[in-house]
């Protein structure tokens, strides 16, 4: 990877190790400056050990770290210019909002009256304008939150870590702060790395999206590429509802296979150039499927499975159905919910799975 001064962080061929236990293994990549870029991944990934190697919490065992073109692999937290958002609030409760807003100025020994005026601007960046006096046993979780994200921001660094941030967080409060934060970033224009298992939170405010697990980057892109084209199988199992079947390709031509998957045999797009004779995974976001009557899979133009009928779950906007391949594999259906307009199925009940060829995406198994 070339040392690009254009990019706000470069790491290459990043590893960590404890004893025997690689938490995390030769990881390359770079993040363009001024983006908002996400660590999307399940616990234990290795995501949290990635972002505490870029802020020097803690020291790599093999590779290189670099910040805007600038080797700081070895460079303690304070001498590097990034600034870090934790899980837990981390504020002094003896001290006033304003006061733990302004303590690394402090430490920093700016002058009161730039510090007050830079406090004051921060908390109004971050909605807490008129908050300063208050403690930090007055305010709600969300708001203790903004406290913290306004510490790290008042310091002018060039990369902001979050490590979690949303984490402490109740569902309706997780998405207001999601789209704060990305309000905030746009408005700085530094740049965000954000660490979290969350993909619906991910997916908001990402400019580009990084999979961690098992202590590799599996797979990184924009939002949209990742959640409708992604490459790997272990991210199309992990983001969205996708449906994913084993099977071999048996015939190949132009742009397109034929693959089995033993109880039914099916067409899809090669775009990654798989050979005959490969076993692979097809994939097929839960949306991207329906129930057929028997009308719609005489009609072609659909690739269509046999199916038991187990349940339907009501969510309101969409109705998610339960379904039984002859395999024995359960898959869902997701479906807008029409009212009186749906379909009705009983348990027990066979019906046809369908989806157009190119809703599904074949993954090296």
């Amino acid at each position: 990877m070339s040392q690009n001064a254009d990019n706000a962080v470069e790491v290459i061929d990043l590893s960590k190790n404890y004893g025997p236990v690689a938490a995390l293994k030769e990881v390359s990549f770079s993040i363009e400056s001024g983006k908002y870029f996400v660590l999307l991944g399940p616990s234990g990934g290795g995501k949290t050990t990635l972002l505490r190697l870029i802020g020097g919490f803690i020291k790599p065992s093999a590779g290189t770290v670099l910040l805007h073109g600038r080797d700081v692999t070895d460079l303690a937290p304070n001498e590097r210019p990034t600034s870090m958002v934790f899980q837990s609030y981390a504020l002094f409760p003896h001290m006033s909002v304003a006061k733990n807003v302004g303590y690394g100025l402090k430490l920093r020994r700016m002058r009161k009256a730039e510090l007050d005026e830079r406090v004051e601007e921060m908390l109004a960046m971050v909605g807490l304008e008129g908050y300063g006096a208050r403690m930090p046993h007055e305010l709600s979780g969300g708001q203790q939150q903004r406290v913290q994200l306004a510490r790290s921001l008042v310091l002018q660094s060039d990369v902001l870590l979050l490590d979690e941030p949303l984490a402490a967080l109740d569902a309706k409060l997780r998405k207001d702060m999601c789209l704060e934060l990305k309000r905030i970033q746009e408005k700085v224009g530094i740049t965000f790395i954000h660490v979290t298992h969350n993909q619906e939170e991910a997916m908001t405010v990402a400019d580009r999206i990084a999979i961690v697990a098992g202590g590799e980057l599996v797979e990184q892109g924009a939002p949209r590429d990742v959640y409708e084209r992604p490459v790997r199988r272990f991210t199309a199992d992990f983001i969205g509802e996708n449906n994913l079947f084993d099977g071999r390709v048996t015939k190949t031509g132009g742009n397109a296979a034929t693959v089995d998957l033993d109880f039914a045999t099916v067409q899809a797009l090669n775009g990654n150039g798989l050979a005959a004779g490969q076993a692979v995974a097809l994939s097929i976001r839960s949306e991207l499927l329906g129930l057929l009557t028997p009308a719609d899979a005489e009609n072609g133009g659909l690739q269509t499975i046999p199916a038991e009928y187990l349940e339907e779950v009501y969510l309101g906007l969409t109705t998610s159905h339960l379904v039984r391949l002859p395999n024995g594999q359960e898959i869902m259906v997701r479906t807008l919910s029409n009212g009186e307009a749906a379909a009705t199925f009983e348990p027990g009940q066979t019906v046809t799975v369908g989806w157009k060829t190119e809703a599904a995406r074949l993954h090296p198994d």
